[in-house]
């Protein structure tokens, strides 16, 4: 049974959440302020961590920032500002995705659905395929799901392993900002394209000498990004 941790200090928002989600079969675990929830993230196992942003204790930048030092944990952030500041914010320390209140509890499950099944399809498939990429200084070892630059190892998160992944095995082929959230985050339009710009940084940042000057991923601008095999 896959197991949900949700971080909220609004126990009827929460009880909603955790009923929802109960029904679909999942195992959910509660915590109603940012310490209690950081120490449960680190310490036990969860699938997928439903986040709220602000927090009594430590808030959910903070908590994101921590649970990604330590864990891949896919991280779906809730926030009832709706700030796009807050938003890139979020999702620049790490947060998979993110979902501004009020929502509808049912789209909250099917995204929640989404993560897991994506990351799930992502992993089980790697048997019969490649076992490792390499190009120039970057190594891409598939089933370990590692990513190693310059032979040190760089922590990659689920979604930014996963976009990574997908432009290093199609390499040379351009792809649309949209087709990349569909394939990644498999929710169509559903979502902030905006999302998907803010990983590529993040992965820019993490493969790349000069992010400003990429080597690896390159913008094709007007249509989206491209995977470049040419680096020796």
């Amino acid at each position: 049974m896959k197991r949900i941790l949700i971080i909220e200090d609004e126990q009827k928002i929460a009880e909603l959440e955790r009923d929802y989600l109960e029904m679909e079969g999942f195992e959910v675990v509660i915590a109603g302020d940012g310490n209690t929830g950081l120490s449960l993230a680190l310490n036990e196992a969860f699938d997928l961590l439903i986040l709220d942003l602000m927090l009594p204790g430590i808030d959910g930048f903070n908590i994101c920032r921590e649970i990604r030092q330590h864990k891949d944990l896919s991280i779906i952030m809730v926030t009832a500002k709706g700030e796009n500041i807050d938003t890139i914010r979020g999702l620049g320390l790490g947060a998979d995705d993110y979902m501004t209140k009020p929502f509808n509890p049912q789209e909250l499950v099917a995204r929640v659905k989404s993560h897991i099944r994506r990351y799930d399809l992502l992993t089980s498939k790697r048997s019969q395929q490649m076992s490792e990429i390499n190009i120039g200084y970057l190594r891409i070892e598939i089933d370990a799901r590692r990513v190693y630059v310059n032979d040190k190892e760089v922590v990659f998160t689920t979604k930014e392993f996963d976009t990574l992944l997908l432009l290093a095995e199609n390499p040379n082929i351009v792809f649309e900002k949209g087709t990349i959230f569909e394939r990644i985050w498999g929710l169509d339009s559903i979502g902030d394209l905006a999302t998907v710009a803010v990983h590529i940084r993040r992965i820019r940042e993490k493969i790349e000498v000069d992010p400003a000057n990429p080597e690896y991923i390159e913008t094709v601008w007007g249509a989206g990004y491209r995977f470049k095999k040419s680096n020796s």
